[in-house]
Order: C-alpha cells, then structure tokens, then sequence
C-alpha cells in the first residue's frame, strides 16, 4: 500500500513531542515521521516517509500484529516493549514502549514510542513529586503537633525554676528549657515555608547564583574554587527570588560540608551551571522550555545507605546535621512546580534544579 498524500501541516502539532511519534498506513507504511524520531533513527523524514516502519525493528513481527489487531478493531491501542535498530549497522538497538492506537482517520494508525530510559524517568518525577507532597504534609502536621505540648514543657519548667531555691535543680530546669528552645527553633525551621507567603516577582537566575556564590566564597574562602557555568541567554521568570536563592544556597552548602576534606587539601570545586532543557516534562505535564541549574562538586559522594531518601525530612549523610536543607530545597522548588533530581557518585555530585519556564 502506497503513501497517500498528506498535508504536512495536520501532523505539525506532533514534531512539539520529546517521544518518537510515526502516522503510519495499517500496513506499516510512514505517512510521517515527527523530529524525535528523525534524530533517533538518524536519517531525515523524507527518507522515513513511504519506508516500512517494521524494517526499523529488531522484531518487525510484533509490530506487523499490533498494527493490524487496531486497523481490524480487535482494540484500540495496544503497548508493548520492542528494540528499535539505529543506524549505522552495529550500533546499539534503543530499548522502547510502543503505544499503537486508532486515529479518528480510516486507514491511519499512531504508533508512540517512549524510550524505557525516559519512561523511567517520568516514573521517577512522579514519584519525587508525589515524595514532596508527602513529605510537606508529614512535616506541617508532626510540628503543629510537637509545637503546643513544647510550649508547655517550657512554660512548666519556668514555673518550676521560680518555685525551686537549690541551685542543682534550677540547673535541670535550665537543660529542660534551653532544649525546648533548641526544639521550638527546629520546629520553626520545619514550618518556615508554609508560614512564609510566595512572593512573586521577576528573577534573573544568574543574580540568584551570584547571591549563592557571594555566600559561599565568604564562608569558604580557601580552598574551593567556584565555577560559573552560565547560559546567559535564559530569560528572566516568574517566581519567588528569596526562596531559590535559599534552595541553591542549601544544596550548594551541602556540597561545601561534604567537601571538606577535599577544602583542607585545596583541590575542593563547585560548579554553578545554568542551561535550557526542551521539551520537559515533570509528572504528566510537559513544558516547552525548563531551567536546569546544576550544582556540582567533586566530593565524596552521597552515600549509599541514604540516597533514594536524601529530600526526605529529618535525613542526613553528616553528623549533627539537621536533614531539613535537602527538603526544604525540594519544597521551595516545587512551589516553582518544579523538582530537584540527584545523580552522585564517588567524585562527582550533580544535583539539578529543573523548573518550566514560560
């Protein structure tokens, strides 16, 4: 069956989709291909075009059949995992899911098809999205709950010191105190992001950095090089400046604590880079356009034993660490709807702030 002509611009929508996307005849013939799929395959659309979609599969069977139970209406979509063969000959076939599905076009089918990499880390955005949110309404209801039995520990230790003339217990009274306090002020860090309202206005990310930068250098004046890695063609955007300078900051302060061996020995980076992502999608939405911030260091690592739960709340590689600053980055980042995604190993840890732009 032979390519009936079609009119370009009523697949154009298509060429907009990150995944690979092909309109093809019930017998496998491209009627067209979008420009995810050209850049995989590596071959140009008018060469795709009136080629039989099947010859790009190591198993071209599995295709044939799924296209001819929709053309038949044995179903309306069909999903499978296949290994599409990229040319030249001898490289490596890229693992996909294929969606198949009608159209509301006789003689025209969809075949989708997501590569499983992708497919994974769409699974990993959700579940990072859905984490945060868990994570915000753990912590909002563990400290309203702690926050009015404190104040009555408090209260009642003072009543007591008043009450108390030996010098020995008034010391038990003061421990009691000075911890509620210690505790109150954990609590208030719990709450801070809730109680503080979003003040939007226009941010240029690269001022955000410069603040952090500033920061860091006069804590660590020695022994750490800062890099700036910046694409200064990113447009300003809508958003909270005073909470992503704070989400940077406390990434970008972890990474100095975890390089401090590295900072005694005077060989300690951190790396500010800034970038445009296309094309994105966090959970189910897709954007057009995304900032990626990456902050990157040369440090040790994050440890195995808690990596899948580092924005967890109350979470820390570090002794005496609080185990807030990762969380509360992660709920600053998403109020920009937003995530943060970690990718670590032992000397290099890159932690990417991705947020849409407009």
């Amino acid at each position: 069956m032979s390519a009936p002509a079609r009119s370009p611009s009523r697949f154009q929508s298509l060429d907009l989709l990150a995944t690979l996307v092909a309109v093809v005849a019930p017998d496998a013939c491209v009627l067209f291909a979008n420009s995810a799929l050209e850049d995989a395959l590596g071959m140009s659309r008018r060469v795709i075009e009136g080629s039989q979609l099947s010859q790009f599969f190591i198993e071209p069977q599995a295709l044939q059949h799924a296209l001819h139970g929709a053309a038949t209406n044995e179903f309306a979509a069909l999903r499978y995992d296949a290994l599409l063969a990229r040319p030249p000959a001898g490289s490596e076939p890229l693992q996909v899911h294929v969606v198949v599905a009608q159209t509301d076009q006789p003689g025209e089918l969809v075949v989708e098809l997501l590569p499983l990499e992708a497919h994974a880390r769409q699974d990993r955005e959700e579940r990072l999205i859905g984490q945060a949110q868990a994570n915000k309404e753990l912590i909002r209801n563990l400290a309203h709950e702690i926050k009015n039995p404190l104040g009555g520990i408090r209260g009642a230790a003072q009543l007591l010191e008043m009450e108390i003339d030996s010098r020995e217990l008034k010391e038990y009274t003061r421990v009691i105190i000075h911890e509620a306090d210690r505790l109150q002020t954990l609590v208030d860090r719990l709450l801070a992001p809730h109680r503080r309202p979003h003040v939007v206005g226009d941010v240029n990310i690269h001022e955000v950095c410069e603040r952090v930068r500033a920061l860091i250098v006069a804590e660590f004046p020695k022994g750490l090089k800062v890099v700036r890695d910046y694409d200064t063609s990113i447009p300003e955007f809508r958003g909270d400046r005073e909470q992503l300078i704070q989400a940077v900051l406390n990434i970008a302060h972890n990474a100095c604590q975890a390089l401090a061996d590295r900072i005694s020995a005077g060989d300690a980076e951190l790396v500010l880079r800034t970038r445009i992502a296309r094309q994105v999608t966090f959970g189910k939405q897709r954007y057009r356009l995304a900032l990626e911030l990456h902050v990157i260091d040369n440090g040790p690592g994050v440890p195995d034993s808690i990596r899948d739960r580092i924005f967890f709340p109350l979470v820390s590689g570090r002794e005496g660490g609080s185990g807030l600053g990762l969380t509360l980055a992660q709920t600053f980042v998403q109020q920009h709807h937003g995530l943060i995604e970690c990718d670590s190993a032992p000397g290099r840890t890159d932690f990417k702030i991705l947020i849409p732009l407009p």
